[in-house]
């Protein structure tokens, strides 16, 4: 039994399967741990810390069947539902909202004896790219406090940065889980459209919205995978033909990398991801890794072109803000929102209402989506943007369907983690820029998932994440266990 905290901290920097099987691991001091590391919210990661709930979840796991995830403490974006328990998007319009049911992912995890600890922060509504637009305050990088921790799910790649969980999740609508999880050294993954359920989960863009895993490894990532995904009839945009990974595929691969697993494997380097944006930081470990890939594994690197690429993130802002445009009128404080008490006519109820519960960041995206929405102007940017979303999908499938290009390998964020004096300063549209190589694969509703790849730099080590994309779960989290091993 563990008797400190630095012993039971030592478990969270291990595999959670490797943990368990520790005689260190005691259910009810790890949760004490992770616990006492959530209250004390040193980067202010959690909106709200569940500890009676926490407590009450772990006395029940007694009775479940035996799980890799029972017992396991982790952390849910404020952007799923939870029953009985505040669910904000860290917006001022939801201050107050306690749900009446729980998001079918999260009971998944609950069901199999997983041990939800807490909400964490996020930009409002998902709107944002460094967690600094919500109601309670901006979330810290634990790498670096000086630095963003990426958004929107800031704080969930916070709380498994700072190891006051095991794992958590977010929502990954043009790339919240894997922009935050490459600023703050974690695994961020992002299943394809449809293979987790969306129910419960509030909706920004309907059409791109998925649940994401934040973990330290990436077969923990796959663990949550498989407990969480499948079809479910309370959301029908869920597949019907949803496979669970192997989960001893990766385990072979983690014992040996160089199983063959990638030997004459074609990798593809789009050319178009060569960006003004993009760092030189950024390149330099892009390029080290393509080298040690083929020099370790084997693997065929080719250079190939997503010609659509381009137009990715203007066709991403009009799909997603006029999504949100949509999702987001029920917000007028008669149904749902927060509510006025000065008696007025309906139309200044309403704008009322809109204008104190929303920020400024969530404010723009819903005139942009409106105007986009428009009568004289739908053809003109909504339809066109449709046009040119499956032109970029089928971009994709050429290549990784039609071609034999297995993976695609890619920066997943132009810089690394940014200044957040420099990036308050930015304009919106250099905001959006950090999404540049995370929209693509969103649009397509493809599987894709951010590496730390290690880096030792005169004495000093770092992260930078990488992005790999794949057509199946599968693929894409056997090729990033491999990635995982790079050390540069």
């Amino acid at each position: 039994m563990p008797n400190s905290s630095i012993e039971t901290g030592k478990l969270l920097s291990t595999c959670f399967l490797k943990a368990k099987a520790s005689p260190l691991f005691q259910p009810e001091q790890v949760l004490s741990h992770c616990l006492r590391k959530a209250e004390e919210n040193k980067y202010n990661a959690y909106i709200k810390v569940c500890s009676e709930y926490a407590k009450t979840k772990l006395h029940q796991t007694q009775s479940k069947p035996e799980h890799p995830l029972r017992g396991i403490p982790f952390a849910v974006k404020d952007a799923f539902c939870t029953e009985g328990i505040n669910t904000t998007m860290a917006s001022n319009i939801l201050r107050d909202y306690i749900p009446p049911y729980t998001a079918t992912v999260v009971k998944k995890l609950e069901d199999a004896g997983a041990i939800m600890i807490g909400k964490t922060n996020m930009d409002e509504f998902a709107m944002g790219s460094g967690t600094i637009f919500g109601a309670f305050g901006e979330t810290r990088n634990p790498l670096d406090e000086t630095k963003i921790s990426g958004g929107s799910s800031g704080g969930s790649a916070a709380a498994v940065a700072e190891e006051s969980c095991f794992f958590s999740l977010g929502t990954d609508t043009g790339g919240s889980v894997r922009l935050p999880a490459s600023y703050c050294g974690v695994v961020g993954f992002k299943p394809s459209y449809g293979s987790c359920s969306r129910y419960g989960m509030i909706s920004y863009g309907s059409s791109l919205d998925t649940c994401g895993i934040f973990s330290k490894t990436v077969k923990e990532s796959a663990i949550v995978y498989n407990t969480m995904c499948g079809t479910d009839y309370n959301d029908s945009t869920t597949k019907i033909d949803v496979t669970t990974v192997d989960l001893s595929s990766l385990e072979s691969i983690e014992k040996d990398f160089n199983t063959g697993i990638l030997k004459n494997t074609k990798i593809g380097i789009p050319l178009e991801y060569f960006v003004d944006e993009l760092n030189d930081d950024i390149v330099s470990v892009w390029e080290e890794t393509i080298k040690w890939l083929q020099d370790q594994t084997g693997a065929q690197i080719e250079y190939v072109s997503l010609p659509h690429t381009k137009y990715a993130l203007s066709t991403y802002y009009v799909i997603a803000t006029a999504e949100a445009s949509s999702n987001l009128s029920r917000y007028d404080g008669l149904r749902y929102g927060n509510k006025v008490s000065k008696k007025q006519d309906l139309l200044s109820y309403y704008l009322q209402n809109r204008t104190e519960g929303f920020g400024k960041e969530v404010l723009r995206r819903i005139v942009s989506g409106t105007f986009a929405l428009s009568v004289d102007k739908y053809d003109t940017f909504f339809k066109k943007a449709q046009q040119t979303r499956r032109l970029i999908t089928n971009d994709f499938y050429q290549l990784l369907q039609d071609q034999g290009i297995k993976y695609l390998l890619t920066p997943c964020t132009p810089t690394p983690a940014l200044d957040r004096d420099a990036f308050t300063k930015m304009s919106p549209v250099e905001m959006y820029v950090n999404d540049i190589f995370t929209v693509p694969s969103s649009l397509a509703g493809i599987p894709a998932i951010s590496v730390p790849i290690e880096i030792n730099s005169k004495g000093t080590k770092s992260k930078i994440g990488l992005q790999l994309i794949a057509l199946d779960e599968q693929s894409c989290l056997e090729g990033a266990t491999v990635l995982e091993k790079v050390k540069l």
